[in-house]
């Protein structure tokens, strides 16, 4: 009895290691897949002053504290929106969908979770495209009472009308987005455009502030997305930079008939 104790203490421990691990898998999915969509439609972060207090007996806490900037990060919006790492918000994405030729009859589905800021913030787009929904609109109450309290069966709704739709933009490239464009390959090519974020916020702001014409800015945004449609390719493999190298579920061509050509 005394040698099967030990035996029972190692499985309890090992069952709570995984049980946690697990915890944070399933908050980090939700997460990320509620991150996809138009800018702002994810809930802030909380303040500072909303985080749990640190533990006395945790390892890491006394070497957090040692360094003041772990917790409050400055971080420069202008800088970051200028790169191309920021979302395009609904005002921009109404343009750009005007610009590559979208009429206003066109039926838009946003894949995304709750929107910050509520309907009031999807306006803008709303004007340019009336038809415009969302799953909350398409699905009967009843039926979609069942997902509400799953983040991902809620992503994978998404997901479904993601890969089908004639047409797919994503506004931010997050992970959901990089796996919708990677199936719609794997399924024929389907259209999806991929945009550069950091060449359109350039024309945005030289047509917001009235530096070029409308048809100046359309031309524009078209040229630079004549080569962005997902098309057969080899994945890119870059030495000393991963970080840049193609995402393989956005382009899975191992997967594809032409993989042979990338071998």
């Amino acid at each position: 009895m005394a040698r099967s104790r030990p035996r029972v203490w190692l499985v309890a421990a090992c069952a709570a290691v995984l049980l946690w691990a697990s915890v944070a898998q399933l908050v980090a999915v939700g997460r990320l897949l509620l991150l996809f969509g138009v800018a702002g439609n994810a809930d802030p972060s909380p303040p500072p002053s909303a985080l749990p207090p640190p533990r006395a007996n945790h390892l890491f806490f006394p070497i957090r504290y040692a360094y003041p900037w772990w917790r409050d990060k400055e971080i420069d919006s202008q800088t970051k929106r200028s790169q191309g790492l920021c979302p395009l918000t609904p005002e921009e994405t109404s343009l750009v969908l005007k610009a590559l030729g979208f009429q206003k009859d066109a039926l838009i589905y946003i894949a995304a979770g709750e929107i910050y800021g509520g309907d009031r913030r999807l306006e803008p787009l709303r004007a340019a495209f009336p038809k415009l929904v969302r799953k909350e609109m398409l699905l009967d109450s009843d039926v979609l009472r069942q997902f509400q309290n799953h983040s991902s069966q809620m992503a994978a709704l998404d997901f479904i009308v993601s890969t089908a739709s004639d047409v797919f933009i994503p506004t931010f490239d997050g992970n959901m987005a990089k796996l919708v464009e990677g199936h719609r390959r794997f399924l024929g090519f389907r259209r999806s455009v991929v945009l550069d974020r950091r060449k359109l916020v350039e024309l945005l702001d030289l047509y917001t502030n009235n530096t070029i014409s409308w048809d100046n800015f359309a031309s524009s945004v078209r040229e630079a997305h004549k080569s962005r449609v997902a098309q057969p390719s080899c994945r890119r493999k870059l030495e000393n930079r991963p970080k840049e190298e193609d995402y393989f579920y956005a382009n899975p061509h191992e997967c594809l008939a032409n993989s042979s050509l990338c071998s």
